[in-house]
């Protein structure tokens, strides 16, 4: 899921927001502690408040973006740090919030998950050409009656879900990197943009795999064994031959 909207989300420039989404996760956990509720329940509804929230601010303030973006990223993470100081020892550990925790991923998170990832390919999958279209060229797009607001609110919605769902296995401090990497590492090898979107998506799943046993095999944490596998696919990405991106 990350891979599939990777794609979208570094062309767009919106890398640094998904870093924002994710470091605000830990205010949420933090927001769920304190009203004796499960992190889990609370993530997801606030991530996509949160992402709704900091999209308007774009849209209605006259503030650069990475200002902004800015500002969000380290006031979030402070507020939530400091909720975390009154709630005591979190039994699940401040080390599996940072790094994430495969074993604290349940049998209802993994159906979450597919039933997100079914949502992301649907809705890239149905709306292609005009995700296409907002991205290269989005006054184009507007003026062919395609409706930016909608696809852009749709695309932040999914987003912060995917963010919100992977926050387990992945942590705070590393989901961006689960997001950018593989779609760096399929830009630098894809021929066309549709091919660019697979790519990214199949580049995303396999570092996850990869990840995930290299966890198990040597006792790791699940969210930097991830990150190091997709960043072993750029690495072998980048001293590959390098093609050039086309619509087509």
């Amino acid at each position: 899921m990350g891979g599939l909207l990777g794609s979208f989300t570094i062309l767009r420039q919106l890398s640094f927001f998904s870093d924002a989404l994710g470091h605000s996760a830990l205010l949420g956990i933090s927001l769920g502690l304190l009203l004796g509720m499960s992190p889990s329940s609370v993530l997801l509804p606030f991530a996509v408040l949160f992402a709704l929230g900091v999209t308007y601010l774009l849209e209605h303030t006259r503030l650069w973006t990475d200002a902004l973006l800015n500002i969000v990223y380290s006031s979030s993470l402070a507020i939530g740090v400091i909720l975390l100081t009154f709630v005591g020892q979190y039994k699940g550990g401040i080390n599996s919030i940072l790094f994430g925790d495969i074993l604290a991923v349940r049998q209802s998170d993994l159906w979450v998950s597919t039933g997100l990832l079914v949502a992301c390919v649907l809705f890239v999958g149905l709306t292609l050409r005009s995700q296409i279209l907002l991205t290269l060229h989005e006054p184009l797009a507007i003026a062919r009656g395609i409706s930016a607001s909608a696809h852009r609110t749709a695309f932040i919605v999914l987003l912060a879900l995917v963010v919100g769902t992977s926050i387990k296995a992945i942590g705070v401090l590393l989901i961006s990197a689960f997001v950018v990497i593989p779609a760096c590492a399929a830009r630098l090898l894809s021929r066309t943009f549709t091919g660019y979107v697979i790519l990214s998506a199949m580049l995303g799943a396999l570092g996850a795999v990869l990840g995930m046993v290299f966890s198990a095999g040597f006792n790791l944490p699940s969210g930097p064994a991830i990150v190091t596998a997709q960043l072993a696919i750029f690495l072998v990405a980048i001293v590959l031959p390098r093609t050039k991106l086309t619509v087509v």
